[in-house]
């Protein structure tokens, strides 16, 4: 996937990754996620340690231990290679936090499938985008979301032949899953995929055209495994929880693979936010190590410390957070109420893995994302061409890292050209925009485009654009984010419509509707605003930036290139 580029140069960290290399068994030569996290463990004889415990809705426990998820993912292999589904196929799964979610991801693997996994909220639309993207051969999913989501475009993805449905019953043309597990051989000879054989695409939007699809390894749970220990404190026996939902990179990265690699014991939450049950789930299930969102955090700090006091956190030992910045307030906030601080980290779906971090031991400074990970060169770059220098102390600009590190994205799918404008001058270039203090620690300030960070989600404006112009009502759309004290920033709209309409309440709710029909709430706008015009340059382009300054008041730079407009 790669060439002799900038993209494969080395990373300085190679005795680390030897290091990290040695945390793990191979496979003659080979290296297969699914064995690391799990067979291994079964086969060094600790099969009835508890890898999963989930948690239903309706508060019922479940437990599945290393045995009966090594066990389940050979039943779901089997199923796949049954019906001709092996190495390299694409398998995609729509689920909420259920356990066949957890057998799926790692039943693929074993099978040398790669996996995607879908986010559970999203809409039709962009269901579909990233399948069609992907090339989907396989999708798992619930008999609801299929009904919901799927079932009415379903036969227009030429590339998908099998849809698995969780539970013992499934639509026709679908395939259901439990009698297929059921029927299936808890034996399987795990796939001997090399360490370059891709395992997993993570989609993440970009600021103009379609989602993309970063491509990770096998290789890539060296860096699990490694990350997981030093940045997380994860070790065998641990009872960790992850709160993110593995329909993003963080769920799979630290809500599968590194907890299960490192042999922990993971907690899995089935049911969304609410402070009572995340502040009772800590002491009853013992949480020693807790790894959350700034999101999450700040709805918490919300409540205040009063809500927390009936609670016992005395099993804790270490806290994490990640998704987006986490502002000082919330570090100080958390050691009144925890007794220590949430140690905020920095990564992306392209690096696969926790880059920078406030590591257990270290001194946190507030607001701080922390230092470069032990093998991670990281630094504050300026781009002038083809080539990148790097700034002192207190400058800012781009956050960059030294290529090199195994769980590194190895390509955007289909996007050969855009991976390599990634990678400048010896630098991937992150997109981020940062600074370093004398101390050697990194500090965040904004993102280098027009990307929306929404209660840990990533949104990119014109996936939202492109929905909302669906309407009959709307010409054109602009899409910004804009600061919420508890999502981080929430989708904003501006759109202009077409002759015959006129803005209205109504209306604007109908759009809302519309959108959050198409791409689901987690992605469709909070608001909705009606203009007579939108900036947009002379070629066409709407400038967001613009809308974004005039939203908030900020200086609205260069508009040589602006299309007079009014609004």
């Amino acid at each position: 996937m790669m060439g002799d580029d900038d993209s494969e140069r080395s990373a300085p960290g190679d005795d680390v990754w030897g290091q990290a290399r040695a945390m793990l068994d191979g496979l003659d030569g080979g290296l297969n996620i699914a064995h690391e996290t799990l067979d291994r463990h079964v086969a060094a004889g600790h099969g009835g340690q508890v890898a999963l415990r989930w948690i239903g809705k309706d508060g019922a426990s479940r437990d599945l231990t290393y045995a009966d998820m090594a066990g389940m993912t050979s039943r779901f292999a089997n199923v796949l290679a049954a019906r001709g589904i092996g190495r390299g196929d694409s398998l995609f799964c729509l689920m909420g936090r259920v356990p066949e979610l957890y057998v799926a991801a790692l039943g693929a693997l074993k099978a040398g499938a790669v996996f995607t996994p879908l986010f559970s909220a999203f809409g039709p639309e962009p269901i579909r985008t990233r399948m069609e993207i992907g090339t989907a051969r396989v999708l798992v999913t619930t008999p609801g979301l299929y009904k919901r989501k799927i079932a009415a475009w379903r036969d227009q993805i030429p590339s998908l032949e099998l849809v698995l449905i969780a539970g013992d019953d499934a639509p026709e043309g679908c395939v259901a899953l439990g009698p297929a597990m059921d029927a299936a051989d808890p034996v399987f000879e795990t796939a001997r995929t090399a360490p370059e054989d891709p395992a997993l695409i993570h989609f993440t939007s970009g600021t103009t055209g379609k989602p993309k699809g970063a491509v990770h390894v096998h290789n890539a749970v060296l860096y699990h495994a490694f990350s997981g220990r030093h940045a997380l404190d994860l070790r065998p026996g641990t009872v960790y929880w992850c709160t993110a939902d593995p329909g993003w990179v963080t769920g799979t990265s630290y809500g599968i693979i590194a907890p299960l690699v490192n042999r922990v014991t993971m907690i899995v939450d089935e049911a969304e936010f609410d402070l009572d049950r995340w502040y009772g789930m800590i002491g009853r299930e013992k949480v020693e190590v807790w790894y959350s969102a700034p999101t999450a955090i700040r709805m918490m700090m919300r409540a205040g410390v009063e809500a927390a006091a009936p609670y016992d956190f005395a099993t804790l030992r270490f806290m994490a957070s990640v998704g987006e910045p986490l502002n000082p307030e919330a570090v100080v906030w958390s050691e009144k109420v925890f007794g220590q601080p949430f140690h905020d980290n920095w990564w992306q779906t392209e690096t696969g893995g926790i880059m920078i971090a406030n590591r257990p031991g270290m001194a946190v400074k507030p607001g701080s994302m922390g230092q470069p990970m032990p093998g991670i060169v990281a630094g504050i770059v300026e781009r002038d061409g083809d080539s990148v220098s790097e700034l002192g102390t207190g400058k800012v600009g781009d956050l960059a890292l030294r290529p090199g590190w195994p769980s590194m994205m190895r390509a955007y799918l289909h996007e050969e050209a855009r991976y390599r404008k990634a990678f400048v001058d010896g630098w991937y270039i992150s997109g981020d925009l940062a600074l370093r203090d004398e101390e050697g620690y990194f500090w965040f300030v904004g993102r280098a485009d027009d990307l929306i960070k929404t209660s840990g989600h990533l949104i990119g404006p014109f996936e939202v654009e492109s929905a909302l112009i669906e309407h009959p009502a709307v010409a054109e759309a602009g899409v910004i984010g804009i600061p919420d004290d508890t999502a981080g920033e929430i989708v904003k709209a501006y759109v202009t419509l077409n002759p015959g309409h006129d803005p209205s309440e109504a209306l604007e709710r109908d759009i809302r509707g519309h959108a959050r029909k198409k791409l689901g709430p987690a992605v469709a706008p909070r608001e909705i605003v009606f203009r007579n015009t939108l900036p947009k340059t002379r070629s066409g382009k709407i400038m967001r930036r613009l809308l974004k300054a005039r939203e908030l008041g900020l200086p609205e730079g260069d508009t040589s290139t602006l299309e007079s407009d009014e609004t």
